[in-house]
């Protein structure tokens, strides 16, 4: 194929290819031909301009297939527009010859075809260049089109249409010509021609003035009648035909004189009137009304009327948004009127009426529901508001007119009754979709919505009481504060207005109604209306026998409330399942016997009572079960049964009541039916099993003697079709934007569709997806639709005997029938046995003998050759589900092969296609089928069928079955690729356009061989490429289709392509989002969807570009030229109303997003503002505190934003409410890319100087103004899902940007600047009309605002503090006071809200002050000026404190009772009879379930503050009274689990603070044991933070260290919380707590042995009984035992961190590196806290309990030490070595060591451990540079300071040691030197003589050495110096304790050291920063020491005369500068730790 890539075809190449080949090297080279030209230069292309018009002209006698043809065109009709011109008129001349021509003979067809549409496009593309020559050009196409066959006339009126684009005006001399001609194409028998002449026209019509203006009427008539018998392209074509002309017609503007004579301008009246006859006459014309029409028998067609309705939506969208504002009521008032009684006509019977309905109905959805913004849609539903009023007066006086007893009046009720239904429909679906943004239109009382639709409730007709209810409850799902209010007003007139007919039924229709839509209203009703609701209903059924006039009546609203009330659920219908189920057993008669006495009785009015009745407690109990599956216990099943049989007896009884009481029973018979089997099919067929035999009877009379003679195969068949399956029988059966008025078409002429009024018990169920109202079918049919479902699960369930003896019964019953009958009858069999089929699969039962099979074969084998294609359809599927169930290879051969043999046999098309889809589909549920063989045979039938060319259904239908083949036959299909391939492509060259079914099977072929094919596609053989390369070019073909499906096909197998092979594909085509065809549009936002996963940027650039280049404007209302694909997507978003679509286009924008939003920043987020400001105009902004100047003055600057209203700004006019919550989740997705793209984000200056450096980055910060509006907008708009996004919005704005500091004001956060935005932000939320869910959102963000300390100023936060003490207010008030307008649990919802913000808050408060505390005692000790600092920064702090201070109290006691809440609530099930009967404090019992979320939500952080309230209080206040008075209940935990008798009257204050604090820890305890895996972090940290508190007193410390279970418990599950939890702060936390449980058991223990003294104080020490772990045997048990639990957890930490420390681990490979790894800092902190709790250990033990332990500790100190002890670059020491060297004072200082019982051991022990650091240092001969001599070194420093002299003077340890320090102190590094000396001093010191001599002795002499080598080596830096200061320390501390006789000897060795360290004052000048810093040091020792040793001072300054010379000149030197300070050189390790270790350990 690369051989067709050149400029002039490859002759060469092409001569060798075979016949087929040719073609597809023509096409491949003709594509890059199209490519190539634009960009070649003129001259090459003026080069080679002859050659190539001759190849091409050439090629046009070679026959090209259509999509062939197109190309030669455009690439000749390039080629002269880029080229010379000269030669175009031999080309012209050229194709009109080809066209002349006489030759008729079918293979000359194409080269005709193909001169045709060659003039086409030379004309569009060179136009009026080719100057007059059209008007021959045209004579001839026309003169051609006289006797062209359908494909001719097909591609001449595409041509035309070219021909009339290029000339524009020129060609006016032949538009009469053209217009001629198109008028009889219009009417064409084939459908493609059809819609060629209509687009053919729309183009004349651009020019053409006469086509609106003088032949407008037959314009219009032409359209008409074009409507007839059309398909459904043909009604898209025509109708934006018919639209756009009378548009046209209607804003034309005067025209030229020439035509002025004749032109007269049309009004809308007289354009609508035309557009009414349509609609109401249909084609038959104006004024010839023919007889039949007369003799009233002729109903429009419906194909017209669907027609019509289409033009009609067309002509308002071409004329726009703004003129459908202006216009709407006359609009309206005349769409309304087609179903007004002015047309009896139209709405003469039913079936008319609900199609007319519907029509209407679309109409103004597609009008008002698509085209206006909200604003002008809610003036809208004013204006249809006032059309119901009209209405209902019209009705009131007919009604009230009741002494002239004419028939009119009640004409004139009923005529209403359509424009009714249309009207409240249409104000419904507004409502709801403007959702809470309609609360306005609903306030205001001069349009009086609500009343208007509860007054038609009582509207004689019931259709329109039904359609007023079904608005109600369209305005409550929108509204969901209506709902009970609504209610409330709809069951009080109900029970006032009980005695007329029309407000029971009326008003409980109503009910229902709202009844249903509570499931979608997140906020529900309040419990105790179900109550209500049982009792109207129970009343109404019991009053029904009373009046005879309405028992009717009262039955029907009796079980409508009832089933109504089941859609509640379980919680709701539990309490009233017993009234219910009495109510169930009392309906039905008890046994038989009482049933034929029932039969005797009665006339045919009572039974139409009792069948409605029964039917009513059918409905009501299948409600029950589908909706309330959780009550369906065994024994509620037990009581349900007993009414069934006589129920199924009634059934079987049915006939012969009807016989005797005539025809008046027949609906109520057919309801009760239908009911009956609907909830026989949703119970378990084991319930009713004994009356399967007497059920199956009645089904199959029901299936085979169906009452209808309606064919209702289009909802019957397509659910048992495979979906795929079903796209062969055309556009009808897909998914269109016409879906609603299609349906009609589809139903057949006897039926319009289902409606409301054909069962009311449809309106408080679930609706269909895709509709907005329900719409049951009439009972004749839903009864059959009922009875298939029914018979699918009895005959799976049936002996296999008896299932012969049925299907031999169906099967004689087909046979029996004649005619249209059979087929229904047929049909229906079908449908139900293909239903029994699929539950047998499902169960995977199996069919029966062998004689079974046969009947059933039989039976579908008879479909299979139906001449209904969707039966065909069915049968095939019912064909395969039988080899399924039977699987048994055999049979499965012998089916394929019956059709194998009828495919060779047959003729006729309805066998082939039905046979050979049969193939495909056996294929589906067998996989290959297996055997090769049989793959080969089904192959090549399939191949032969596909190529009839005579019949394109056969072909049609046999590619579609290769299609699955290819699917399913998986790898055994690889060697029929290449074959098939070639075949798909030769037929997609060959096969007419206007055959759009074959192509769309082709694109299925092509689809799955691109799967089967799959990722080998990416390959680079020669065989890989020529596949790809032909996958690619059958694409290409597709998309030049002009078919919409096909080239949704072309777009999804380009995906699949894109997705194996991305290098190779080129997806340009892509930007077409404005199809009108569904499917079309859905494909390309899937493959768009596909794209953006993986290249997001280039695909948004590239859509630009695109754009720019195409010369062709796009589609107007996508404007990707300024916003951009995300714009265009956005757009598309808000007006696109399918679901599916919708959420393909939020994935695409949320991919888009992810990737791209950081580099694009600012892009998305004006993008983002637009959609939320372009709605700002219409939301009022709200109202701001105007208490500071420049506070108003910032609102008028954010109303100046928000309401900019000029159109030109806004790319996006008025979005929907939908769109702007999805723009405001969006800002939030921005924020978090953000936060994971970097931290300049969220700090300003770094973000300006990045923004400095280059320009063209951004960043989050610098649009915080913007976040803060967009925020703004939201959160006080009218909807409330978008207040709630706001609010989100706002929230994490400002716990992101809390701590962004302000760089130009210091000390202030760049947010301060917005705090009355944030405010005004809030206050509406807090308003009492606002929803709880919003209030509470608002709550979350206001303690995120008070929490942030964003704001210090006090009287600023007030204003927001303000809200929350307002909504607290709230609570105070209890249950009680709670409004009745929501479930129960929305007010445990804001309630817990309020109450975890204020907990949030007062965390925060506590917090900040401790704090500021610890930084106070840190500022007293660096300085004591720092108070006044101090004192700015804990005003805020404690003013926090102070605000929460005041309700503090009341707060406590709320916390308290919200605990004690959970604490039930957390109780497990079989505990839930302990539970309090009437509920909580904050829920109610029956709405526990609800109330839990809201609990788990809220109670950690409440959980958290009461700790921290209880122990401010230190436990101490208690007042047991205080708040019993002002709740509604009392709140103190003392009622938990008590009864009041039983409570004594006052607990003392010791219970109370025994019960909070098992409360407290109870609740913890219970949630750490196993939080949940999504449990929060911020849960199990607070909870964590709580126990901290908890146990930070000595009160609750002494409750948990007296209990050691209960410690130990504990200590258990934290063990098991870091074991799961990986998170360091989770796990700090934890060890926190260990901690405090372990100090908690120290001060058991003390306390114990200190009182013991106390008592034995008489008595001998040896007799004090041993208090501690371990006793007297030191013995731990594990699980009883503190100190093992603990050591357990601190081991679980240590090795986690350093798995070195298992000895298990340390012979295995994996850690005998030796390599240090320096730990992280959070591992570091770990390690150190666990650390820290080790050596608390032994203080818990018992003596003989500490010797057991000791080893384990020591261990571990000494592990941590050995494999941290690093060298760090600063010389400061890892944290962990800190640690563990603190850890080891602590231990070695332990009283246990001296203790007579374990002395002794402990001495041991504390020698081997000496040894082990020791023996650290020989190990480590190679990696010395790395250990930390000074750590270990410190270490044997501790031991030695800190044990008793035996441990440490055994000779050979000693001289360990020594040897040690030695070895340090000739180190090389001045700091480990400082710090050896450091360590020396210390030990010089030590009080015990053994320890510090050996020392003294060994050690001083080296460093008087050292430092008398200093006089020659003066130090060189900071370091030295530091080293000479300390050396000079240790010898003067050494003078001070030596004996009296050695000092003076000391003193004259360190007097010259130090003199000989003095300057001269010249060299003072002139010396280094180190030596005049000794210099200093050395002079105040001087002064220090002479007077202290003053004769051997003045001894030593007697014989040296320079030296007292020398230190002479330094005292004067220093006199002078008196005022030199002392340098400090304290350093501090341990500092940035959180751990405050000490750095002077001993």
């Amino acid at each position: 194929m690369e051989l067709a890539h050149s400029l002039l075809l490859n002759e060469e190449a092409y001569n060798q290819l075979g016949g087929f080949q040719k073609a597809e090297f023509i096409f491949e080279w003709l594509q890059f031909l199209e490519k190539l030209l634009p960009v070649t230069s003129r001259a090459d292309i003026r080069e080679n301009q002859k050659k190539l018009v001759e190849q091409l002209t050439s090629l046009l006698n070679n026959s090209p297939g259509p999509p062939t043809r197109r190309l030669v065109a455009k690439n000749l009709a390039v080629l002269y527009s880029t080229g010379d011109t000269f030669s175009v008129y031999q080309t012209i001349d050229k194709c009109n010859e080809l066209i002349r021509s006489k030759d008729d003979s079918p293979s000359y067809l194409p080269t005709k075809l193909a001169a045709v549409v060659c003039l086409g496009y030379l004309y569009k593309k060179l136009g009026r260049i080719l100057g007059n020559s059209f008007t021959d050009t045209v004579g001839n196409v026309l003169k051609a089109m006289k006797n062209a066959e359908s494909q001719g006339r097909y591609e001449i009126m595409l041509s035309l249409q070219n021909i009339l684009k290029g000339l524009g005006a020129a060609a006016i001399p032949c538009h009469r010509d053209i217009y001629k001609a198109a008028r009889s194409c219009l009417t064409d028998r084939s459908m493609a021609v059809r819609c060629a002449a209509a687009k053919c026209l729309l183009e004349l019509q651009n020019e053409a003035v006469f086509m609106w203006s003088t032949d407008l009427d037959s314009v219009v008539t032409l359209c008409f009648k074009s409507f007839e018998g059309s398909n459904y392209d043909v009604r898209l074509a025509v109708s934006k035909l018919l639209g756009t002309v009378l548009a046209r017609a209607l804003t034309s503007k005067q025209p030229t004189a020439s035509t002025r004579h004749n032109f007269r301008r049309i009004s809308l009246e007289e354009v609508m009137e035309l557009l009414g006859t349509g609609f109401l006459r249909g084609s038959c014309g104006f004024l010839r009304a023919s007889g039949d029409m007369l003799k009233g028998t002729s109903s429009v067609s419906r194909d017209v009327r669907v027609g019509v309705t289409q033009a009609y939506v067309v002509f308002v969208s071409t004329l726009g948004a703004q003129w459908l504002e202006r216009n709407f009521s006359a609009f309206l008032s005349h769409i309304l009127d087609l179903v007004s009684q002015s047309h009896p006509k139209a709405i003469q019977n039913q079936m008319d009426a609900i199609g007319c309905r519907r029509c209407v109905s679309f109409i103004l959805r597609a009008t008002v529901g698509g085209l206006l913004g909200e604003k002008a849609q809610i003036t809208a539903a004013k204006e249809i508001c006032q059309a119901i009023w009209k209405l209902k007066k019209v009705v009131d006086a007919a009604m009230s007119d009741s002494n002239l007893e004419t028939r009119i009046t009640t004409t004139d009720v009923t005529a209403s009754q359509h424009v009714l239904v249309c009207a409240l429909q249409e104000l419904g679906s507004l409502i709801h979709g403007l959702g809470t943004t309609a609360a306005p239109l609903l306030q205001d009382s001069s349009t009086g919505v609500l009343e208007a639709v509860i007054s038609v409730i009582l509207h004689p007709s019931i259709s329109v009481r039904l359609t007023a209810a079904w608005c109600l409850r369209c305005i409550a799902v929108a509204l969901p504060s209506y709902v009970s209010l609504l209610m409330d007003r709809c069951i009080e007139r109900l029970s006032v207005l009980k005695s007329s007919p029309e407000a029971v039924t009326g008003y409980s229709f109503a009910v229902a109604a709202l009844l249903g839509a509570v499931k979608h209203c997140p906020l529900g009703i309040p419990h105790g209306k179900g109550k209500v609701i049982m009792t109207v209903a129970e009343d109404l059924l019991c009053s029904a026998s009373q009046n005879s006039r309405i028992s009717l009546q009262r039955t029907q609203a009796g079980w409508l409330l009832i089933a109504a009330l089941m859609t509640l659920g379980p919680a709701v219908v539990q309490h009233h399942l017993p009234r219910m189920l009495l109510l169930w057993k009392c309906i039905f008669p008890s046994s038989p016997k009482d049933l034929e006495t029932e039969k005797t009785r009665g006339d045919s009015f009572t039974w139409q009572v009792t069948l409605e009745g029964r039917a009513g407690a059918l409905c009501a109990i299948k409600s029950f079960v589908s909706h309330c599956a959780g009550l369906l216990t065994d024994e509620v099943v037990q009581r349900l049964l007993p009414p069934l049989p006589s129920a199924v007896d009634l059934l079987t009884q049915l006939s012969s009541i009807y016989k005797s009481y005539g025809n008046s029973l027949k609906t109520p018979s057919t309801v009760y039916r239908h009911k009956l089997y609907e909830l026989l099919a949703v119970l378990p067929p084991k319930t009713y099993e004994g009356s399967f035999c007497a059920i199956l009877k009645e089904l199959v009379t029901d299936l085979t003697v169906p009452d209808s003679q309606i064919d209702a195969s289009t909802f019957l068949l397509p659910p048992l079709c495979h979906e795929n399956d079903l796209l062969l029988l055309g556009p009808l059966l897909q998914e269109t934007d016409h879906r609603f008025i299609e349906e009609q078409l589809l139903l057949g002429n006897s039926i319009a569709g289902g409606s409301l009024e054909y069962d009311p018990y449809s309106i408080c169920e679930k609706v269909a997806k895709g509709d907005s109202v329900p719409k049951p079918l009439p009972p004749v049919l839903s009864v059959i639709s009922a009875a298939t479902r029914l018979f699918g699960v009895i005959f799976s369930h049936v002996a296999e005997s008896h299932r012969l003896q049925v299907l031999e019964q169906l099967l004689n019953s087909i046979k029996q029938t004649k005619g249209s009958r059979q087929q229904i009858v047929q049909l229906n069999v079908v449908s139900a046995f293909s239903t029994s089929l699929k539950h047998l699969a499902n169960c995977k039962g199996s069919l029966g003998p062998e004689e079974v099979r046969r009947s059933a074969l039989t039976l579908v084998m008879g479909a299979l050759e139906s001449n209904n294609p969707l039966l065909r359809c069915a049968a095939a599927e019912c064909l395969a589900r039988l080899a399924q169930v039977v699987s048994d290879s055999a049979f499965t051969a012998g089916l394929a092969q019956v059709s194998f043999d009828k495919l060779k046999s047959a003729r006729d098309v309805v066998s082939r296609t039905g046979h050979s889809l049969a193939l495909g589909c056996l294929y589906r549920y067998l996989g290959g089928i297996g055997s090769t063989q049989h793959l080969n045979a089904c192959v090549g039938i399939l191949y032969t069928l596909s190529q009839d060319s005579t019949s394109p259904d056969v072909q049609a239908w046999a590619l579609h079955s290769l299609s699955l083949i290819v699917d399913l036959a998986g790898p055994l299909y690889h060697v029929h690729v290449e074959p098939t391939l070639s075949l798909v492509l030769m037929l997609l060259l060959t096969v007419p356009p206007a055959y759009a079914e074959v192509h769309q099977s082709l694109g299925r072929c092509l689809n799955a061989l691109i799967t089967t094919l799959g990722p080998e596609l990416q390959g680079s053989s020669m065989t890989v490429s020529a596949l790809r390369t032909s996958c690619l070019l059958g694409c290409a073909v597709m998309q030049d289709n002009p078919d919409c499906l096909v080239q949704a096909q072309a777009i999804s197998c380009l995906q699949q392509l894109h997705m194996f092979a991305p290098r190779h594909v080129n997806l340009s085509s892509l930007v077409n989002l404005c199809s009108s065809y569904l499917l079309l549009r859905r494909a390309v936002v899937a493959c768009l969807r596909q794209l953006v996963q993986r290249e997001a940027a280039e695909v948004s650039e590239y859509a630009v570009a695109l754009v720019k280049e195409s010369r062709e404007d796009f589609t107007p209302d996508v404007n990707i030229r300024e916003i951009g694909l995300e714009g265009a997507l956005l757009g598309l978003l808000d007006k696109e109303l399918d679901q599916r679509l919708c959420q393909d286009i939020k994935e695409t924008l949320t991919h888009m997003l992810t990737s791209m939003a950081v580099e694009k920043l600012s892009f998305w987020l004006k993008l983002c503002k637009d959609v939320l400001a372009a709605s700002a105009d219409f939301n009022t902004v709200a109202s701001l505190d105007t208490t500071q100047e420049e506070e108003t003055a910032k609102v008028d600057d954010a109303s100046v934003l928000t309401s900019d209203s000029d159109e030109r700004f806004h790319p996006f006019s008025n979005p929907r409410w939908p769109t702007r919550v999805f723009a405001a989740e969006c800002v939030c997705k921005i924020i978090s890319q953000c936060e994971n793209a970097g931290s300049a984000h969220f700090d300003i200056t770094l973000a300006q100087e990045r923004k400095q450096r280059d320009s063209r980055d951004d960043f989050l910060v610098l649009h915080l103004a913007d976040l803060i509006r967009m925020a703004f907008m939201a959160a006080t708009d009218h909807s409330d899902q978008l207040r709630l996004s706001g609010l989100q919005t706002l929230l994490i704005v400002v716990r992101k940007f809390a701590a962004v500091p302000e760089p130009e004001f210091p000390g202030h956060v760049i947010l301060e600047q917005y705090q009355a935005n944030v405010g005004a932000a809030l206050r509406p939320a807090f308003a009492p009309e606002t929803p709880p869910d919003v209030t509470a959102k608002a709550c979350q963000v206001c303690s995120a605002w008070i929490a942030s300390g964003v704001v210090s100023d006090l009287n600023d936060l007030r204003r927001v503090h303000q809200l929350l003490v307002s909504s607290l207010v709230k609570v105070q008030a209890g249950k009680e006071a709670q409004s009745q307008q929501y479930n129960e649990s929305t007010s445990t919802m804001e309630i817990l809200a309020v109450l975890k913000a204020w907990a949030e808050v007062y965390i925060v408060a506590v917090e900040k002050q401790k704090n500021q505390s610890d930084a106070h005692i840190h500022c007293l000790k660096t300085a004591n000026s720092a108070e006044e600092s101090y004192r700015d920064v804990t005003s805020s702090a404690s003013g926090l404190l102070d605000l929460v201070q005041t309700d503090l109290g009341t707060l406590s006691k709320l916390w308290l009772a919200a605990l004690q809440d959970f604490a039930l609530l957390t109780l497990p099930s079989e505990y839930a009879s302990q539970l309090p009967a009437e509920g909580g404090t904050f829920y109610t019992a029956e709405t526990i379930e609800n109330a839990r979320p809201h609990y788990y939500n809220s109670w950690a952080l409440i959980l958290y503050a009461t700790a921290l309230w209880l122990t401010s209080t230190g436990f101490i206040v208690v007042d047991p009274d205080e708040g019993v008075n002002n709740l509604s209940r009392p709140v103190t935990p003392t009622t938990m689990c008590q009864d009041s008798s039983t409570r004594p009257l006052v607990k003392s204050p010791e219970d109370v603070n025994t019960d909070r604090f098992h409360l407290i820890l109870g609740v913890s305890v219970e949630f750490l044991c196993s939080p949940r895996s999504d449990a929060a972090m911020e849960n199990i940290i607070a909870c964590l933070r709580a126990l901290q508190t908890l146990f930070d007193v000595p009160w609750p410390r002494s409750k948990i260290g007296g209990d050691q279970e209960l410690g130990v418990e504990l200590l258990n599950v934290l063990h098991r919380l870091i074991l799961t939890r990986e998170s360091p702060d989770i796990q700090l936390a934890a060890l926190e707590v260990v901690r405090l449980i372990l100090f908690a058991a120290q001060e058991h223990v003390k306390e114990k042995r200190r009182s013991a003294e106390v008592d034995d104080g008489a008595a001998e020490k040896e007799t004090l009984p041993e208090f501690g772990e371990g006793k007297d045997t030191g013995g731990l048990v594990p699980g009883k035992s503190l100190v093992f639990a603990t050591l357990e957890l601190c081991v679980c930490i240590l090795v986690r961190q350093l798995p070195q420390l298992n000895p298990k681990l340390t012979c295995s490979p994996a850690v005998q590196s030796g390599k240090h790894l320096l730990l992280s800092e959070d591992g570091s902190r770990l390690v150190a806290a666990a650390l820290v709790i080790l050596s608390d250990v032994p203080a818990v033990c018992s003596p003989e309990g500490s010797v057991s332990v000791l080893p384990t500790i020591l261990y571990l100190i000494i592990g941590v030490l050995k494999e941290t002890a690093v060298k760090l670059r600063d010389g400061q020491l890892p944290l962990t070595v800190a640690a563990s060297l603190q850890a080891l004072k602590g231990l070695l200082s332990s009283p246990m060591a001296r203790a007579e019982k374990s002395r002794t051991a402990w001495t041991d022990l504390l020698r081997s451990a000496l040894v082990t650091v020791l023996d650290c240092w020989d190990q480590v001969d190679g990696l010395l540079q790395e250990l930390d001599e000074v750590s270990l070194l410190t270490a044997i420093t501790i031991f030695v300071m800190s044990t008793s002299p035996e441990v440490t003077t055994v000779e050979c340890l000693q001289k360990r040691c020594i040897e040690k320090f030695k070895i340090t102190l000739d180190s090389k590094d001045p700091l480990v030197q400082y710090k050896c000396y450091q360590l020396l001093h210390s030990i010089f010191q030590h009080p015990n003589k053994t320890v510090s001599y050996p020392y003294i002795h060994s050690l001083a002499p080296s460093i008087v050495g050292k430092l008398q080598e200093t006089e020659k080596a003066k130090p060189e830096n900071a370091a030295e110096l530091q080293v000479i200061q300390e050396g000079i320390k240790v010898v003067t501390g050494l003078t001070a304790t030596a004996e009296e006789e050695h000092r003076a000897h000391l003193v004259a060795c360190l007097l010259p050291i130090l003199i000989s360290f003095l300057l001269d004052e010249n060299a003072l000048v002139s010396a280094t920063n180190s030596a005049k810093n000794l210099h200093e040091f050395a002079l105040q020792n001087l002064m220090q020491i002479g007077p202290q040793y003053s004769s051997v001072f003045k001894k030593l300054m007697a014989s040296s005369p320079t030296m007292k010379a020398r230190l002479e000149s330094a005292v004067k030197g220093n006199q002078e500068s008196i005022k030199v300070k002392t340098a400090k050189h304290a350093k501090n390790p341990g500092k940035s730790s959180s751990i405050q270790l000490k750095t002077n350990f001993l």
